[in-house]
């Protein structure tokens, strides 16, 4: 762009700050802080330097996810599909260089513990995809013996959950990246080619989110391991789909009983046996085979252990590899720690000193922050353009005064937002992060609003950190946030809004076009906010039409009722009330007590939207609204009508506001109460199947939304007992009828 990072930041936070204030978004911009100035990131080298410490940040050399655009670092979080996270049209590849890391694998088990306290708070998907992402896994490390090697300690390690199957093993591979590759070469005849052959598969590593789908490489070395249980030689193979950072770099190949190996067997010709049969059906022959058998069985061909049950051979075989000294229990993660070093200018300095005397040395407190230089060359060539500016790079070692150098890679900007709303409670402090005190006040976080995208990316860090700050002594909570919303995206045409794309619709365009409070009306209405909202120009056209036909109502009726309150209407006056005027009051009260229940408990706030047309439709269906209608029976629908409206249109309502003859401003006044004797509606009773056949009866109010309807239903205790664990394949929803859940046999 030719724009200094800061400039075009803070650029886009002016443009974001006047669309926020321009919609009317109440924020306290008292508490504003900007993740990009130095007042902040220093407490982010504060907590570095911490960490560092205590041991939970190093450095060490790594093969790393390179994106060859941003050209720099990703983590594991960070790979979507094979692709970087923030370009999805580009693959990113493998590369091999020293790094900082985090120790989030320190709080492994209490980031699984803790979720304890989320549930029922957080979306259970997200919480699914956190211990999935997690992976605690229970089961046994077992050591091959590399054929040909005296040494015995040579050997290849392998983690896996099976043991039961281990006389099935008709492999061993290897991951590209594996460690003991060069001496498995060394004395070969073709070790060039298995060399270059090693590099081509390091290149095309598959990662761990696309082991299902992607297409599995690999070699023959040529060389051979003994199955530490049955003695049999096993080939060692090198393969793409291993992962040097997952386990011990190496896998047992059971074809049989794993789908991963039986593809690859099936690519290699592999020969394999069966070791695990099914405790019903046919019994399996390895030639017959179409796909893998995973579940647990009978073991069968697996010298003393044939005929045990899987479960049984699971517990047995494991004491005996750890009373033969082959194996023992483990415990494994797929979690792994969190690679921070990014190549990139714009991110927080990492505060290190390197000296060829003392070695890494921390940047002291009194010196931070350590600043961003500026005016730096930004050349997009994979060297951290800090390495290019000699001012910032080249300095004075702390500890012993000789010549040092700055560490020139950056911090990964989730660093930033794993912390920045503990900040908002303190966000001038210069002399710590912030006042516990005041954190004790704020926290755990009431309500936390972030999309599904983040599941395992910054709502994981921000837990990650939250527990280390407990250490810290800085806060005495667990977990940060009590509950949390997961919102969907806009799209356009089909597809995520995205400049690069060219579908964006811009903020400023809309209100300029259409005002404020349409656009606000539009993207509450279309979709309720879980879901993803596809934007349509006729759809904000029609709430447009809409709005122009409430004020068109309230300009007809308005001035007449300047003078009247509508406190004037006694409890005892409605008995006596027409009957026009308890249609309009029912309705009133009817739609008022649903709109806060949406409001308050459900955040369906497109049924309010359709509740507030309703009532409006009501109203001119019954105009002239003055005849046989009392002024203050009016006054008070009108008002209440406005007040409802004005979280969803706060300009127009404030407005409509004053035509009712108001001094102080609407955003003065209290949410309303509704009658309770008013707002009662017609109940039904609601038959509720599973399968077609009855499994339950709800009584709820006539006139229900069909969805309010599914989610009554889904709610009631029996059914929700009932499909716990089903698969939900279709609902079919009768209005004040029925609702029929199909869920998969």
């Amino acid at each position: 762009r030719g724009t200094p990072p800061r400039d075009w930041t803070n650029a886009n936070i002016a443009q974001m700050k006047s669309v926020c204030r321009r919609f009317g978004f109440s924020y306290d911009w008292r508490r504003e802080i900007s993740t990009g100035d130095p007042e902040y990131y220093r407490w982010n080298q504060w907590f570095f330097l911490r960490m560092l410490e205590r041991g939970l940040a190093y450095r060490k050399r790594s093969l790393v996810n390179w994106c060859p655009k941003c050209q720099t670092v990703l983590a594991n979080e960070q790979v979507v599909d094979g692709c970087c996270w923030q370009h999805d049209d580009t693959p990113v590849e493998a590369k091999e260089i020293e790094q900082w890391f985090l120790r989030i694998t320190q709080y492994a088990d209490a980031l699984l513990e803790d979720m304890v306290e989320l549930e029922g708070g957080w979306p259970e998907r997200v919480l699914v995809m956190q211990r999935n992402w997690i992976g605690k896994s229970r089961g046994t490390r077992l050591r091959f013996a590399i054929d040909g090697v005296k040494d015995s300690k040579a050997h290849i390690e392998v983690f896996t959950t099976r043991v039961d199957t281990i006389f099935g093993a008709a492999a061993v591979i290897l991951s590209p990246a594996h460690e003991l590759l060069p001496g498995l070469f060394a004395g070969e005849p073709n070790r060039a080619k298995l060399e270059e052959e090693a590099s081509r598969l390091r290149a095309r590593i598959i990662r761990g989110a696309d082991l299902a789908t992607a297409e599995k490489e690999g070699f023959f070395t040529g060389r051979f391991a003994t199955n530490p249980f049955s003695g049999e030689k096993v080939p060692i193979w090198v393969g793409n789909f291993v992962l040097a950072e997952y386990g011990t770099g190496a896998v047992m190949a059971v074809p049989a009983h794993d789908q991963r190996d039986f593809e690859f067997a099936q690519k290699y010709k592999i020969p394999f046996p069966v070791v695990i049969q099914p405790v019903e059906g046919a019994s399996l022959r390895a030639e017959k085979m179409k796909e893998a058998f995973t579940d647990y069985g009978r073991l069968v061909n697996s010298g003393p252990y044939s005929g045990l049950a899987s479960e049984a051979a699971i517990e047995k075989m494991t004491a005996d590899a750890q009373a033969k000294g082959i194996g023992e229990a483990e415990t494994t993660y797929r979690l792994k720690d969190w690679g921070i070093s990014r190549q990139r200018y714009w991110g927080t300095p990492i505060p290190v000193i390197y000296c060829a005397k003392c070695g890494i040395v921390p940047v002291p407190d009194k010196d931070l922050p350590v600043k961003l230089p500026e005016n730096v060359l930004l050349t997009g060539q994979g060297q951290s353009p800090l390495a290019n500016a000699p001012a910032f790079v080249n300095v004075k070692c702390p500890k012993c005064g000789g010549p040092g150098r700055r560490e020139t890679d950056t911090m990964d900007t989730f660093i930033d937002s794993s912390w920045y709303f503990f900040r908002y409670t303190d966000p001038h402090n210069e002399r710590a992060p912030f006042d516990p005190a005041l954190v004790r006040y704020w926290f755990p976080i009431d309500q936390y609003i972030g999309g599904i995208e983040h599941a395992i990316l910054h709502l994981i860090y921000s837990r990650f950190f939250c527990k280390v700050m407990r250490d810290l002594g800085l806060v005495e909570i667990r977990e940060p946030v009590r509950r949390l919303f997961s919102q969907g995206m806009v799209l356009k045409d089909g597809a995520k809004m995205s400049k690069s794309k060219g579908n964006v619709v811009g903020a400023i365009d809309m209100a300029e076009k259409y005002g404020c409070d349409t656009p606000r009306m539009y993207t509450l209405f279309v979709a309720p906010p879980e879901k993803d909202l596809e934007w349509s120009e006729q759809g904000i056209e029609g709430c447009a039409r809409f709005l122009h036909r409430v004020f068109r109502l309230m300009d007809r009726h308005a001035a007449a009722l300047h003078g009247v309150s509508a406190r004037d209407l006694k409890p005892g006056k409605i008995s006596s009330a027409s009957e026009k005027e308890k249609v309009l009051l029912r309705k009133a009260h009817q739609t008022l007590r649903r709109v806060t229940a949406d409001f308050e408990t459900r955040w369906h706030f497109n049924t309010s939207v359709a509740l507030i047309m309703e009532l409006v439709n009501t109203l001119q269906d019954h105009e002239p609204l003055d005849k046989h209608a009392r002024p203050e029976v009016l006054k008070q629908v009108l008002e209440l009508l406005v007040l409802m409206l004005a979280p969803i249109a706060p300009h127009l309502a404030e407005e409509l506001w004053e035509m009712l003859g108001h001094k102080e401003s609407l955003h003065c006044e209290a949410w309303p109460q509704y009658s309770t004797e008013l707002a009662e509606e017609e109940q039904v009773e609601i038959v509720i199947q599973i399968n077609g056949r009855v499994r339950g009866k709800i009584c709820v109010d006539a006139g229900l939304p069909e969805e309010e309807l599914a989610e009554r239903a889904f709610a009631d205790p029996k059914i929700e007992q009932l499909l716990r664990g089903a698969r939900v394949v279709k609902r079919v929803v009768v209005p004040d009828k029925l609702v029929n859940v199909v869920v998969a046999q």
